[in-house]
Formats: C-alpha cells, structure tokens, sequence
C-alpha cells in the first residue's frame, strides 16, 4: 500500500528516467549535486484505469495518511485525530489523543501497531490495531536534535531523520535506546536538503528529499543510491514499483528492472486539487479539501 502527495506548482512537470538512478558502487560517499531530470517521452500518454466511485468520505482538510497490509485507511483529520476506515471507506475507530499534536506521518503497514509521528511536540505515538494506545515516547528525552520525519520498520524499530545532526537513526521503541546512525553529510554534500518523508520497503529505506530526490539505504542504513525524483513531498510502493504524482498522473518506477509507467487519474478530477493519493490492491484514495474520495479499481 501506498500514498502520493501532490506535487506543488513550482514542482517539476516531467520526470527522470529510470536509467540515471545512480548504482552503490558509483554513489557511496561522495557529495550528491543535483541534476537536471531527462524529459520522460511527451507522446507517451498514461494509461486509462477503471476507476470506480464508491463513496465520499466527508472529512474537511485531510491530513497524512496510511494503509495496513489488510487494506484498512488511516487518516489525520483537521484536529489531528486519527480516523480509521475499512478498505471500502466505512468508519472503524477513531483515537483522540489528550494533547493533540500536528501529524506530520502515520505509518501502519505493519498491522498490529501503527506510528503516529508528532513532529510539533516531537513525539512517538504507537498504536494498536483498534487504535489504543500502546505508548508514547518523548524524542527530546533521548536525542539531542530536531527530528523532521519517522517512520515504522517490519521489525517495529523505527527509522529517524535528525535534522539538526543531519543523521539517520535508528531507535528500539521497547528498549528506548538507539540503535545505529548513518552521518549524512559526506552523502548530501553541499546541497540544501528538504526531507520530507521516510518509509522503509522491501528491507530498503527510502528518505525523500524535494530539493534533489530520493536517497535509498538498505536495512542497516548503509546508503545505496539516490533516485532522481525532486520536487516530491512523499512516494508509495505497490508490489515492486514506487510511485509518485506527477503532471496529473500516477508515475510508476519498478525497483528492479527499471521501467516506468504512467497511470490517468480518474476522468474529470481536478489534478490540482487532489492533496493526496493511497493507492492498495484493490481500492484507491484519493484526498482533496473536502474529504477522501474511495474508488474500485
């Protein structure tokens, strides 16, 4: 499962191809310059999917959002509430935390817990299934820096971007301790750096930067390569490919042979007004200011 985030206008209109994502062994520790994007084909139209409306889900302003392997939806609302739905859109439950924080990412692939990432109040929330809580952790009681994205890993370690010591960490929510950092100064060299999100696939580890791409560390946060997507605010995975907004389309990237596709949005949607989009097997999400369209695909 997967979520897509708009890309803002000053965004670039087309996308690199998958040819120039830069290998380990040509990208290990040396400085990353920004590069122009290679124009994807101009007569290459995206493929038409059979998008079907099921309902609206009436929720002003949503926020970030995820899905768990069974294909239930979790979203922010306006309030910083976590909402939970099934797969067809119908309301489950909902937490309600006592000191609400921004949420800046929820992540809940994993099922039986789900991350709520407070970056605001710089706070772990961890949830179960049914949205109890499990627990909360403080981050400024065991990290001197800032930091700026979270995510939950299959082993329920949870990757951290320390904006302040430009490091990627690793830190055992059960032991309350941190388990390895990657320094990432010789990585990113002299470019500005915009992270914005981090989710962990596939025992790699995919930090999206918006000013030069999507840099890829393997499980142990040993840095592989970097993939030329700027101008992103998040990436979703479905299967083997990631994916991404982009000109009105879904983008395609397969992770392993290197292909690329393209997919329309449904017929008569406003690309600009679509915020975000979450994408599983067999239902989609698409986010606006009103609320959560779900569709059948």
């Amino acid at each position: 499962m997967f979520l897509l985030s708009g890309i803002a206008a000053r965004a670039q209109t087309t996308v690199p191809s998958a040819a120039s994502a830069a290998p380990a062994s040509k990208e290990t520790v040396a400085p990353v310059q920004p590069a122009p994007a290679p124009a994807l084909d101009a007569t290459a139209a995206p493929t038409v999917a059979a998008w079907k409306l099921l309902r609206l889900i009436k929720l002003p302003n949503p926020g970030a959002a995820s899905l768990d392997r069974r294909g239930a939806l979790y979203v922010a609302d306006a309030d910083n509430n976590l909402r939970q739905y099934g797969p067809e859109g119908l309301p489950l439950n909902t937490y309600a935390p006592a000191q609400p924080g921004h949420v800046a990412q929820v992540e809940a692939w994993n099922v039986t817990s789900t991350l709520v990432f407070n970056d605001d109040r710089q706070q772990l929330v961890l949830l179960d299934r049914f949205l109890s809580l499990i627990s909360e952790v403080r981050l400024a009681d065991y990290l001197d820096g800032t930091v700026r994205v979270a995510t939950l890993a299959p082993d329920n370690f949870i990757w951290l971007l320390d904006e302040s010591n430009l490091v990627l960490r690793e830190f055992d929510p059960n032991t309350l301790r941190l388990v390895q950092s990657t320094p990432l100064d010789l990585i990113i060299g002299r470019s500005r750096p915009d992270f914005r999100f981090i989710r962990q696939y596939q025992n790699n580890t995919y930090l999206v930067d918006r000013s030069t791409g999507v840099y890829v560390f393997d499980n142990l946060g040993n840095y592989k390569k970097k993939l030329p997507f700027p101008g992103l605010s998040t990436v979703g995975f479905r299967g083997d490919e990631l994916y991404f907004l982009d000109a009105g389309a879904i983008h395609f990237f397969h992770l392993y042979n290197l292909t690329e596709r393209r997919v329309a949005l449904p017929a008569g949607m406003d690309p600009s007004a679509v915020r975000q989009v979450l994408v599983g097997e067999t239902y989609a999400y698409i986010f606006t200011a009103a609320g959560v369209a779900v569709y059948q695909m």
